[in-house]
């Protein structure tokens, strides 16, 4: 069998930002090892679910080999989707076939319907998943709690064990045991650290120094977003106009709408 010698997820210099606002990222790399997983964490607005997205090919971002995922581009090659080796689990649910744009799960019809309804799966895992997430199969979409929807919501997307699968605060609207127990199902082995836009740390969890004087990753983490927003106080509120450099985006091709993300 050929080797595979590159990356599930490469950025090289990535450029980007939304129409008529500053820049998000300025010359972002990031490389994510096949059979790895990351956790992405920074505070709010430091472009997380941003960098989510373009991965999972819902923005243009410069040439093809800007963003690659299993060494195709992630945004013009979209047999990643359709294949179903790239999957991005996000706040809101939709299919992924026949249908466009986003699809609310809050239909009348039961959580048995849509679960079982995804072909080619593996039923051990369906099985295991459907009790991880205490899912009652007989639940009713349209009269289900927020927590229960989404419980459904994550058991799809996990149904297939897909080769890159990109999940943006899976835990939203999940109870404490819920969380703990979906958490449990994880092995957080990398971590990644954005602020403003730029990768600070990226390191192997066993490698991090902190943690071994720390109780848990919580408490690691949180003293960096901590430290960031002490630092972001002390900054002056409306720098001189003289001090602000021109933005290298003003004349780019390659900003974007957050209302014109493109959906598949």
């Amino acid at each position: 069998m050929e080797e595979k010698n590159w990356s599930s997820i490469e950025v090289s210099g990535m450029q980007f930002g939304y129409d008529g606002q500053s820049p998000v990222f300025i010359d972002f790399t990031l490389k994510i090892l096949p059979g790895s997983r990351c956790l992405l964490v920074g505070a709010n607005g430091s472009g997380k679910t941003t960098l989510l997205k373009i991965l999972a090919g819902k923005h243009m971002v410069g040439g093809r080999d800007v963003v690659r995922v299993l060494n195709c581009s992630a945004f013009h090659d979209t047999h990643l989707v359709c294949s179903g080796d790239l999957s991005y689990l996000g706040g809101s649910w939709s299919k992924t076939v026949g249908s466009a744009g986003e699809i609310p799960l809050q239909g009348d019809f039961s959580a048995e319907h849509m679960i079982f309804g995804v072909e080619g799966v593996d039923p051990v895992r369906r099985e295991k998943l459907i009790e991880l997430l205490d899912i009652d199969l007989q639940w009713r979409m349209h009269k289900v709690s927020d927590g229960q929807r989404r419980r459904v919501q994550i058991c799809m997307g996990l149904l297939h064990p897909f080769q890159v699968l990109l999940l943006d605060e899976v835990t939203v609207d999940l109870d404490v045991v819920a969380r703990l127990d979906l958490l449990d199902f994880f092995k957080e082995e990398y971590l990644a650290y954005i602020h403003a836009g730029e990768l600070k740390r990226t390191d192997k969890l066993s490698e991090l120094g902190e943690l071994k004087n720390s109780a848990n990753l919580l408490s690691v983490v949180e003293s960096w977003l901590r430290s960031e927003t002490n630092t972001e106080k002390k900054k002056p509120t409306n720098p001189p106009a003289e001090n602000q450099k021109t933005s290298p985006f003003d004349s780019s091709p390659f900003r974007s709408s957050r209302h014109m993300a493109y959906y598949r």
